[in-house]
């Protein structure tokens, strides 16, 4: 797909990884539209398209709630207002928490399940009309290596991230026929919001190590190729799948190795 000039949107998009792939898709010369949870005043939404402006572009900011129907259909409404067409949907919106089976309750699953999962479904749901009607799309959701490997204390959310891939590629058959492909990114480790203020400090608590110890320890036990992956590496995979013509239905891990160990 020539990206120039085409219409996409990225849920997740303030920050983190859908910031980092909203920002890169408006240097590609896409139209982006950004949905996120957090409001448009918020900080670090602002920084986002105050980053776009400084660099001559433009990022169409929403609030959306994923897991919420009718949040969903406001937010393609709102996308198909400004742009009157969608070529480029991103699911990048997630959730994590750090739980064994045994202290893991029943909300605490269902919002795990309910953002990273039924999100992805309603969202694709809601532009499948869109991107068809344009007879050529891709539809791009971010899973995690966590949607390939279990690990401790992750059962919830690697259930909800190995859903992702199973959905991506079932749905890779309905949309073929209408030119549209359906991928998805796993994500290696990242030291973005989630990690900062989830992940890190779970694993520096159970080393017995500061947070910032933990994430290099992790780095070099677990990454053949001892470096984490950054937001701009996530991002050129999706961009990559965007252009992609003949690709659908698969997982492009992006992780130095980890999920090969």
């Amino acid at each position: 797909m020539e990206l120039s000039n085409k219409v996409a949107l990225v849920t997740g998009g303030a920050r983190g990884l859908g910031g980092g792939i909203a920002l890169a898709l408006v240097r590609e010369n896409v139209r982006v539209a950004a949905a996120d949870i957090l409001d448009p005043e918020n900080p670090e939404f602002q920084d986002l398209l105050d980053r776009a402006k400084n660099e001559g572009a433009e990022i169409f900011p929403l609030t959306v709630d994923v897991s919420d129907s009718k949040s969903v259909a406001e937010m393609m409404e709102k996308t198909l207002a400004r742009y009157d067409q969608l070529d480029i949907l991103v699911n990048a919106a997630g959730v994590i928490s750090v739980r064994p089976v045994s202290e893991l309750e029943e909300p605490e699953w269902d919002r795990i399940m309910d953002v990273n999962a039924k999100g992805v479904f309603l969202c694709c749901k809601a532009a499948l009309p869109h991107l068809i009607v344009r007879g050529e799309g891709r539809i791009i959701n971010i899973s995690s290596v966590a949607g390939k490997v279990g690990r401790l204390g992750y059962s919830h959310y690697s259930a909800s991230k190995h859903a992702v891939l199973g959905f991506t590629k079932s749905l890779a058959h309905e949309t073929a026929p209408h030119n549209v492909t359906v991928n998805a990114v796993c994500p290696g480790i990242i030291e973005t919001h989630m990690w900062k203020n989830v992940l890190a400090p779970y694993f520096g608590k159970q080393r017995g190590t500061s947070p910032e110890a933990a994430f290099e320890s992790i780095i070099q036990d677990r990454i053949p190729l001892r470096r984490p992956q950054t937001v701009e590496d996530i991002a050129q995979a999706v961009i990559f799948l965007c252009k992609a013509p003949n690709i659908t239905g698969g997982s492009l891990t992006v992780d130095g190795g980890y999920t090969m160990l």
